[in-house]
């Protein structure tokens, strides 16, 4: 059964395509649902099980001369919320926004229930829009909730305070919360091309398992071929290149340039996956 049949309902009286599925629906319903309370409720949390892990094991220990952004976690809720970024960036911070943007249509048609969207009659580019938009708003609020409550609890048990830098030197509390937005900006933007990666594998199958577990794997499969040092100027291409250029903006004197080149890289990748999802979907036989 092709969705063809019941997706140009323009004649019908009141109908307006830019009605169907309002944002603030779909938002509703991606809240309500159990996989996004304990993502949230994970990352909430780590703030906590690190705070934990330094009161039980002691403050951390630079190693020799060479001091690292971990070994200055407990000297304010600044450098604790910088380091609660730091070791969530490579992995974690994967997860929720493979979860959101690759199981939002993908879940449907499991469900099937794709089908009926449309006959109700929602536009497939409305659709797509509208799950995207609200998939890359939750990916956007869980990176924003990690460093907030991070921040709150490294305030709470270390204090309020200037932003130590390893290398040397200290960033004001002012700054350090600019540089701080400044480093989750930019945390959102590289993590587009995982984004780009789930949506599109969602709008491709009907398994949300497989869309989800594809987008992580293959960010995995980038993250190692960009420890193959052997490629050289070949993993400039690479996001994963680029996924702590962030780190250049904690500095007293921040450096943009990494961190241009990575986003740059990153909404390219991404702006092709989306095209690639929204393009097949509007070709595609929906039955389920």
């Amino acid at each position: 059964m092709s969705g063809t049949l019941t997706e140009h309902p323009e004649t019908a009286s009141g109908y307006r395509a830019g009605r169907t599925l309002p944002l603030r629906v779909e938002l509703v319903r991606q809240l309500r649902r159990r996989r996004t309370l304990i993502m949230f409720g994970i990352l909430a949390a780590l703030p906590f099980v690190l705070a934990i892990a330094f009161a039980i094991g002691g403050e951390p220990d630079g190693r020799g001369d060479r001091i690292t952004l971990m070994d200055t976690a407990t000297a304010s809720g600044a450098n604790f919320a910088a380091v609660n970024l730091f070791v969530s960036a490579g992995f974690l911070l994967v997860i929720p926004v493979a979860l959101f943007c690759g199981d939002t249509v993908a879940s449907e048609a499991s469900w099937s229930s794709l089908r009926y969207l449309l006959a109700a009659p929602v536009p497939r580019m409305r659709l797509l829009w509208s799950k995207l938009v609200v998939g890359l708003g939750l990916s956007l609020a869980a990176m924003v909730l990690l460093p907030v409550v991070a921040l709150a609890v490294g305030t709470a048990a270390y204090g309020w305070g200037s932003l130590q830098i390893p290398t040397g030197g200290a960033l004001d509390p002012g700054t350090a919360a600019q540089r701080l937005v400044a480093v989750v900006a930019y945390l959102f933007v590289s993590q587009l091309v995982t984004a780009g990666l789930a949506f599109w594998l969602s709008t491709r199958t009907d398994a949300p398992l497989g869309a989800v577990g594809g987008a992580v794997g293959l960010t995995i499969v980038g993250n190692v071929l960009d420890a193959v040092t052997a490629l050289g100027h070949w993993r400039d291409f690479l996001p994963a290149h680029w996924q702590f250029a962030w780190v250049d903006a904690v500095q007293p004197t921040p450096e943009w340039s990494g961190m241009v080149q990575g986003a740059a890289i990153s909404v390219t990748y991404a702006l092709v996956l989306f095209a690639l999802a929204f393009r097949g979907f509007a070709r595609k036989d929906v039955v389920s």
